[in-house]
């Protein structure tokens, strides 16, 4: 991939993108920086927050993205961040001063996104990883152990031996009890991600999130927002198809223990895939930008 000339943007073309920006992000996290100053916690939401430790100050901060200048006064005020230098025409970040072992970090990342375009999704799953993260446990042990699980012990354990147990990604692999985890088809460790991550996984999906910020601050903010956006309907989706009852916080069950809840999963599930196409297309993109030296 080449670079392109760089897009010079006047003041008045990029200050209203990054306040379109600013105010989506504080309408994205306006109830969990309501509950976080309460100290309340949510069984779905905080996931976004925790597990990805991306801070809501961050998220919010605008980037342009590579090949794009700023002009004007203002736009001085990036060269307090780390990765923009100043031009003759204004201020850019620079993939150059991406130092080496971050350089091998992308060049992983993008062999992992273009991988994951051509390698065949599947749909079989039906989002038996958070009922095999409670298989077997004591309720004193389960996650959140706040909300009540929608079936007795015995029965979430003979729904989960019911069914074949397929999770290909190890980050919620590494969640699963030790019962459970000779259960399922595949066990995959860190070292494997690149091996097994596929497309139709409703988790590798909202780790696009995850590379996403990880790549900033060369990652357009909108592409990271986008991507937020979506790991944020995915984690709907995931705890409703869990073993968790959340309908006293407005989540109905997916039934995924019926075959016609299993449908539905499903049917969601490709949903998320094909919503996922073009984001990580972009990433992909986005890394074989950086590379370029």
């Amino acid at each position: 991939m080449t670079t392109t000339a760089p897009v010079l943007l006047s003041p008045a073309e990029w200050q209203p993108r990054r306040a379109a920006h600013e105010a989506r992000i504080h309408a994205l996290t306006a109830a969990h920086r309501t509950r976080a100053a309460r100290g309340e916690k949510h069984p779905v939401y905080d996931f976004l927050f925790n597990y990805y430790g991306f801070r809501i100050a961050w998220l919010q901060r605008w980037h342009p993205g590579p090949d794009v200048v700023l002009a004007g006064a203002e736009a001085r005020t990036f060269l307090q961040r780390t990765g923009y230098r100043e031009t003759a025409e204004g201020v850019m970040v620079d993939p150059a001063t991406l130092p080496p072992h971050r350089r091998e970090t992308v060049a992983w990342l993008r062999e992992l996104l273009a991988a994951m375009q051509v390698r065949p999704a599947f749909f079989g799953c039906y989002g038996l990883h958070e009922w095999a993260m409670v298989y077997r446990q004591t309720p004193d042990e389960v996650r959140h152990n706040a909300w009540p699980l929608r079936f007795p012990a015995d029965e979430t354990a003979r729904i989960v031996e019911a069914n074949a147990v397929c999770c290909s990604h190890y980050d919620a692999f590494r969640f699963f009890t030790t019962p459970a985890r000779p259960l399922n088809k595949l066990q995959p460790a860190r070292t494997d991600t690149a091996q097994l991550e596929q497309r139709g996984c409703l988790h590798a999906n909202m780790d696009l999130y995850k590379w996403a910020y990880k790549l900033a601050p060369f990652t357009p903010s909108e592409l990271t927002a986008d991507c937020f956006e979506l790991a944020r309907d995915i984690r709907e989706i995931d705890m409703r198809a869990s073993p968790y009852d959340l309908r006293a916080i407005g989540f109905a069950p997916i039934p995924i223990e019926t075959a016609a809840g299993r449908a539905e999963y499903e049917r969601l599930q490709r949903d998320f895939t094909t919503r996922g196409e073009p984001l990580r297309a972009r990433l992909l993109a986005l890394c074989e930008r950086l590379l370029v030296t």
